[in-house]
């Protein structure tokens, strides 16, 4: 009886046993063939035009594995919408939990606060996010190891507006028309920086708006009882193109400077001819299609495989370069895949310019912000142009 009692017993722990350990290796959103990558993203909502980014990285994925994939694995995007609400964006990463392997392009600074400690939690690599920096530079360092950033820092680039105007424009008097969150926030403090580094220009009226608003009549009133000679704006595309055209409606035409989250030249659809000669800031970690040979070439790419994208180029490469980064962890984490090879793989990238677009991207064990950089531009006849080189701003973490 002991000896069958044992052997019993035996083979009940082989029988629950086994099929922990047959797991335990096992990791999340990869297979021999496949590696899952999970996108919530603003697909509808006063922000769905950004949501063009997840289209642009899924179709820099598409052309990856007609190229055979990354060390024999196939590249599958799961694409959510949020709507640009961060807790529609916490369902969706919670309902990719299990699923994916990493995270690209989070958008939306409200989004990215929201889900700031979701990838440590859960072991889950965050490529690139698209909102304000400054969230991520004040995680602890455990938590910050699964996350790279490759984005301006929305202070360095207002500071950076500001001078512009100031120095290369001869602005006298700057007015700031900002969202009420802190994306826009983050630019009242780099225009404050700004006016104070510089001599001849001074901040003369700040106007908030709601992201939820629609009626910018009384905000363009306002921005004109400034005086300002120059309108920095910090806004949604939707909300950018509402208060230009309401500021034209009152024969208010100042000098307008944008952030780059309004470089797309869909802009110029949605705004009308005001937005003609609008300075602005070009973002670092991406290019210009039409000004650039370069952009141009992926472009192309990204519309062979997602035809959809045509009129919407700029947001496209933006997003297909968050893929770009991905596909380059993945090539340097070899094939034994896992979260820890990513993220070694991710901080092995040294001064490289993704298919020669945009500035420089370095990581390392200490630097997850991989750049951080403006140059200036000008929506000239439909499209962007460039005015100015990069400047480089200090990574933040």
């Amino acid at each position: 009886m002991r000896k069958s009692s044992f052997w019993i017993c035996m083979l009940l722990i082989a029988v629950f046993a086994f099929p922990a350990l047959a797991g335990a290796g096992k990791v999340p959103g990869v297979t021999d063939k496949e590696v899952v990558v999970g996108w919530t993203t603003p697909l509808s909502g006063p922000a769905a035009l950004w949501g063009v980014t997840a289209l642009g990285g899924k179709a820099w994925a598409d052309y990856i594995n007609d190229q055979g994939g990354v060390n024999g694995r196939k590249i599958k995007v799961i694409m959510k919408d949020d709507g640009y609400n961060p807790t529609r964006a916490l369902v969706n990463l919670q309902e990719m939990k299990g699923k994916v392997f990493a995270v690209c392009g989070l958008l939306g600074t409200a989004i990215c606060h929201a889900a700031k400690d979701f990838f440590a939690e859960n072991k889950i690599p965050l490529i690139t996010a698209y909102g304000n920096i400054r969230i991520w530079a004040k995680l602890p360092k455990d938590k910050l190891h699964y996350v790279f950033i490759a984005y301006p820092d929305y202070e360095d680039e207002a500071d950076y507006i500001t001078k512009y105007a100031v120095q290369k424009i001869g602005a006298k008097k700057i007015a700031l028309f900002y969202q009420n969150d802190d994306y826009g926030k983050l630019a009242m403090s780099g225009v404050k920086k700004g006016i104070a580094s510089v001599t001849g220009g001074k901040l003369v009226g700040a106007v908030p708006y709601e992201v939820t608003e629609r009626s910018l009549s009384t905000h363009a009133l306002n921005l004109k009882k400034t005086g300002a000679d120059s309108v920095i704006i910090y806004t949604t595309p939707t909300h950018g193109a509402l208060i230009v055209k309401e500021m034209a409606k009152i024969g208010y035409r100042p000098k307008v400077y944008a952030t780059f989250t309004l470089a797309d030249p869909i802009m110029y659809r949605v705004a009308g001819k005001v937005w003609e000669g609008t300075y602005i800031a070009l973002p670092g970690n991406s290019g210009i299609p039409g000004a650039e040979p370069q952009s141009d070439q992926v472009v192309k790419i990204l519309k062979k495989y997602n035809p959809k994208i045509k009129g919407k180029e700029y947001l496209a490469l933006f997003g297909a370069m968050s893929m770009m980064h991905f596909v380059k962890g993945l090539q340097n984490a070899g094939r034994d895949l896992t979260p820890e090879s990513l993220i070694k793989g991710m901080e092995q990238i040294k001064n490289w310019q993704p298919q020669g677009v945009g500035a420089p991207v370095t990581y390392g064990p200490n630097r997850h912000h991989g750049v951080n950089a403006s140059r200036m531009g000008q929506a000239k006849n439909g499209k962007d142009t460039i005015l100015a080189p990069f400047t480089i701003f200090k990574a933040h973490f």
